[in-house]
């Protein structure tokens, strides 16, 4: 048997140097006894898991909306597979896997209901009260929203996973910004926003090509796609569509992570880092894809934007999903008494303002659950 200290021990053996160290973690906003067993990132990463937000996330939008078909991708799916991508360069590059991977389960735990456009709805509704940004909303939900401890309010998440939730420098509240000196998250931290990225393109080609929505001859114009298939038609002859869309989708997804490694191996021979302080006060964020690459990636991306997330059944979705949340969201502000009484309506200070705790739950809704309150609301005969 091995306790917390012998994985302590072994961590300091088996990563590089400039990897995050559980044992020397800057700790937590509210002291706790350490586990005997567990590390830290470990007790984070279980945290996350058990959370009701993280939860919630099987019925929370990618692309399609939830009752579109049990296959399509969900923000759940989507963690776990982010999750996997991040382990998997992690432990081929000696990182802190256990750190890497709570930030890559807990960084959607912010994003509301219909995907993208219920983000850009929130913020429109809450322009006039500092906004709505997911990563700042994931913050929110392991700080303050989640309430499972009697000691505190949140998860009371390591320093180092919230500063891998907060991944943008330029936010007040991003643990990065209250040190003096610091630009970029750890090299953790930067993994899973790559992987996101990895994740999000390669698994939205394929359920893209699954719901029709993707045009294989157009696709055939896409460097990624067009190279990958070119190997496997030498490969085998006749191959199965569905055999081929996955070898392709799994081959990109390789391609990308290959050349991410190598690259980022690069930059940290070319900055000669050696401690986790170097990669966050580093000239240039060490992380990433060599220039092909990212060209590459960039114009998967911006395929998948003008031929998926811009086709007509998605915006469909999209007109109905900014109905939902609008009319919802005007509902509450009308009316504060339709909120439940766990959102805590009613307390006026500015960081709870009613606005704020409208948002709060209506970013916290599933899918399904925004359109059937939004038929209690507004449909006559629908019953509470």
């Amino acid at each position: 048997m091995i306790d917390r200290q012998d994985i302590e021990q072994m961590e300091k053996k088996t990563l590089v140097s400039y990897a995050i160290k559980s044992g020397e973690s800057a700790g937590r906003q509210h002291r706790e006894e350490e586990h005997p067993y567990r590390t830290r990132f470990q007790r984070d990463r279980d945290r996350v898991i058990h959370s009701s937000a993280f939860r919630r996330l099987e019925y929370k939008t990618q692309v399609f909306v939830y009752h579109e078909g049990d296959y399509y991708r969900t923000r759940l799916t989507h963690s776990l597979e982010v999750a996997q991508i991040t382990r998997s360069i992690c432990k081929s590059m000696q990182l802190n896997e256990d750190l890497a991977e709570a930030i890559a389960l807990s960084h959607d735990l912010g994003h509301p209901p219909f995907g993208h456009t219920g983000q850009k709805v929130l913020n429109r509704l809450m322009q006039d009260h500092d906004g709505f940004e997911h990563n700042k909303q994931s913050l929110r939900i392991v700080k303050i929203l989640e309430k499972r401890y009697p000691e505190f309010s949140g998860l009371n998440l390591t320093w180092e996973v919230l500063e891998g939730i907060s991944k943008h420098k330029k936010d007040a509240e991003n643990p990065i910004s209250q040190q003096e000196g610091f630009r970029f998250p750890s090299l953790e931290g930067q993994v899973v926003d790559f992987a996101d990225g990895i994740a999000y393109n390669a698994h939205d080609l394929d359920d893209g090509i699954t719901s029709s929505l993707l045009e294989i001859d157009k696709l055939r114009e896409v460097a990624l796609w067009r190279e990958n298939e070119k190997k496997l038609d030498k490969m085998y002859t006749n191959l199965d569509f569905k055999l081929k869309k996955y070898q392709i989708v799994r081959r990109i997804i390789n391609d990308l992570i290959t050349d991410f490694r190598e690259h980022t191996l690069q930059n940290l021979q070319k900055f000669d880092i050696k401690t986790p302080d170097d990669i966050r006060s580093a000239p240039a964020r060490v992380a990433g894809f060599a220039s092909e690459m990212d060209s590459k990636n960039k114009e998967l991306k911006n395929f998948l934007f003008k031929n998926m997330y811009t086709h007509r059944r998605v915006m469909h979705m999209e007109f109905k999903a900014e109905l939902y949340l609008t009319e919802i969201f005007k509902a509450y502000k009308k009316m504060p008494v339709l909120l439940p009484e766990s959102s805590g309506n009613g307390n006026g200070n500015k960081e709870n303002s009613l606005e704020r705790k409208i948002c709060d739950y209506v970013s916290g809704m599933t899918d399904r659950y925004a359109i059937s309150e939004y038929k209690k609301l507004f449909t006559p005969d629908e019953r509470d």
